[in-house]
């Protein structure tokens, strides 16, 4: 199996209301805004993104409920968006807030 595996931590900047798919399953989807400050080259790098994420399930509710503005670790896989889209986004398996 190959390596496809995410640690991030962040805030809460936007999460869209709970939806169901078709099979029934909740699913909704939400923007993590990271900064932080990275080593790279021997260097200092100031690091700051707005990072795509997906719950589905018991998570799904968990991150529906949550405020804007909460920090929170987000631990998953990234995949493309969709079919037709192939933009990351992250794959939720665990939140801790």
């Amino acid at each position: 199996m190959e390596i496809n595996r995410v640690q991030l931590s962040g805030q809460l900047l936007s999460v869209q209301p709970l939806r169901y798919t078709p099979a029934g399953i909740p699913v909704t989807e939400a923007t993590l805004g990271h900064h932080s400050e990275q080593q790279e080259a021997d260097l200092k790098r100031q690091v700051t993104c707005e990072v795509p994420v997906k719950a589905l399930g018991n998570l799904a509710h968990q991150l529906a409920a949550a405020t804007i503005g909460t920090s929170l670790k987000a631990t998953g896989f990234i995949a493309a968006k969709s079919l037709k889209s192939r933009q990351l986004i992250l794959h939720l398996d665990t939140i801790e807030f």
